[in-house]
């Protein structure tokens, strides 16, 4: 009997989110080193990987913006003619049919690195910093963005979100909370190529701990409470028990952050030849799905696409 015709579980393009960092500038593609084949890019760049995307039968983004300037309150994400909002528009312009996710978020605008608004105690102020992520939202949303995605984890922000959202006419759009978000160590690569180091401190005091388990399955359920419309484990690998946890007990759609370390971790055994690449992403892609996640973002989209094609041509 053929493997396949009692096959549990299955990985299709359609289930793949692709990260894509946007810079300033014309014609700029910066490698980062700790995140091999993933780059920095202008929006012209942008706009040829979303044709690459399209031609592997991607059809979703999460977008993230690197602006030049920075400052205390992240100002350049609350502008109308932020980097992120002309990266939109410009990639709805030649790709209307491309899904955009936008990760909402201070850590990548603020000179500190946070994820928001810093008290005198150089701690998150939970509600100011909502205030500015409503108007960031508002920014994405008018823009063309297709699903708002908050990344820091506040206190509240689901609701704050979805209020300001309905209330300026964009009922419509869905959000993708990162409701379940752990203090990692395997965000590493990933503040090197978002230039979002903390310049102090770190983020545990509004990420979870890693060690918690029942918490993490409570943070999902408020944030579907609250109103989420998809929830979010980040990261993945080591992570599978809390995914199959919010699954079994929310039953609501549920995304996977196959995350930077992870990615890097396996591209550099690869490159000395300790396991075989395909066979090993494949076998990650299906254990995201086995334990639950019905969407996958992962550095590793564009080759699964190609595995795949390369199974069925």
């Amino acid at each position: 009997m053929s493997r396949d015709l009692v096959r549990e579980h299955s990985v299709s393009v359609n289930d793949l989110i692709f990260p894509l960092f946007v810079v300033r500038g014309e014609n700029v593609k910066i490698a980062v080193e700790s995140m091999p084949d993933i780059y920095q890019m202008s929006i012209d760049n942008i706009l040829r990987e979303c044709d690459e995307l399209l031609e592997l039968g991607i059809n979703s983004v999460i977008l993230f913006a690197i602006p030049a300037h920075k400052d205390a309150m992240g100002s350049e994400a609350l502008q109308k003619d932020s980097l992120i909002s002309r990266t939109i528009q410009q990639i709805k312009s030649h790709y209307p049919s491309l899904f955009i996710v936008t990760d909402l978020c201070f850590c990548e605008y603020t000179d500190h690195g946070h994820c928001g608004i810093l008290d005198e105690k150089t701690t998150i102020d939970n509600d100011k910093s909502l205030e500015i992520l409503n108007k960031q939202a508002l920014v994405h949303a008018h823009a063309g963005a297709d699903m708002i995605a908050p990344s820091g984890m506040l206190d509240g922000v689901i609701a704050s979100l979805r209020n300001c959202l309905d209330g300026a006419g964009y009922k419509h759009i869905p959000i993708m909370s990162y409701s379940t978000k752990f203090a990692s160590a395997y965000y590493g690569p990933f503040r090197d190529i978002a230039e979002s180091s903390p310049s102090h401190g770190d983020r545990k005091t509004y990420q979870m701990d890693y060690a918690n388990g029942n918490e993490a399955l409570s943070e999902s359920v408020e944030d579907m409470r609250q109103g989420a419309d998809i929830l979010m484990v980040k990261p993945a690998l080591a992570y599978l028990d809390v995914v199959a946890s919010i699954k079994q007990t929310t039953k609501m759609p549920l995304a996977v952050y196959n995350v930077s370390g992870e990615y890097a971790m396996v591209k550099l055994a690869s490159k000395h030849n300790l396991l075989d690449y395909e066979k090993i992403v494949m076998e990650n892609m299906i254990a995201f799905k086995r334990a639950g996640a019905d969407i996958i973002i992962t550095y590793h989209a564009k080759d699964v696409a190609k595995f795949l094609h390369s199974t069925t041509s």
